[in-house]
């Protein structure tokens, strides 16, 4: 079985996901950093922000505050939540007459950083230089035992194995993120539940006792707690997915 996904998921240049519905901001932003090696991704709403980050992980979420279906302060919330997972991305609050008050409220949130529009090239490349420069923390690391207890000490086909989940991983993302919009907690408990045994399989033990946190979670009907406990796993999904 071919490893070419794991090396495509590596080679690729960290991505930034611009949130901005106006397209002369949009434009204006490309030009900031067009010089950067990084791969910005657009999104004029939240759904479509959505849609991008189950795509992969990113490295920084630049963010308005007011969407047309909804407001950026949700986004970036839910994206700090998972800050204790390893690809919590920097968060970029990006927003005209932004006040001290409203500075303070994002900071208690979680949010790295706050841009007030109009804001300067230099200030753009720079705080997107700050997201290249910090170090990513560490990816989940697989426990050594896992090739010797579910692969027989075969490390190639474990790393087949690997290669394999890596692209499913994304798709296990995106299925994660429609059953929590939908409210399917029965969709995302047997998710949950698949996943705590190829995790394991794989030697990820802590990320699959997460997944078993939200099985148990989904299966008590408790909405909050299966959110919290899916934006650490899908954290972890793409932090995997971003180690290659």
């Amino acid at each position: 079985m071919s490893t070419a996904p794991a090396a495509d998921v590596k080679a690729s240049p960290p991505r930034v996901l611009l949130v901005e519905d106006d397209p002369s901001i949009r434009r204006f932003v490309q030009i900031a950093l067009e010089e950067l090696p990084i791969d910005l991704v657009e999104a004029a709403t939240l759904a479509e922000a959505r849609a991008a980050l189950a795509e992969g992980a990113v490295r920084l979420v630049i963010c308005d505050l007011m969407l047309p279906d909804g407001s950026g302060v949700d986004l970036l919330h839910e994206l700090a939540a998972a800050r204790g997972a390893s690809s919590r991305p920097r968060l970029v609050a990006f927003s005209a007459g932004i006040s001290a008050e409203r500075r303070e409220q994002l900071e208690g949130l979680g949010v790295d950083e706050a841009l007030a529009k109009p804001v300067p090239l230099d200030q753009l490349e720079a705080c997107a230089q700050r997201a290249l420069d910090d170090a990513p923390a560490a990816s989940p690391s697989p426990a050594p035992g896992a090739v010797t207890q579910y692969f027989a000490g075969d490390a190639a086909l474990y790393q087949a194995y690997r290669a394999s989940c890596l692209p499913q991983f994304l798709r296990d993302v995106r299925q994660g993120d429609a059953a929590l919009a939908a409210g399917d907690l029965g969709a995302l408990r047997r998710l949950a539940h698949s996943l705590k045994s190829v995790l394991l399989t794989l030697g990820y033990g802590s990320d699959s006792e997460r997944a078993a946190a939200l099985d148990r979670a989904a299966a008590a009907g408790d909405t909050a707690v299966a959110q919290a406990d899916w934006a650490t796993l899908r954290a972890s999904l793409l932090a995997i997915v971003e180690a290659g």
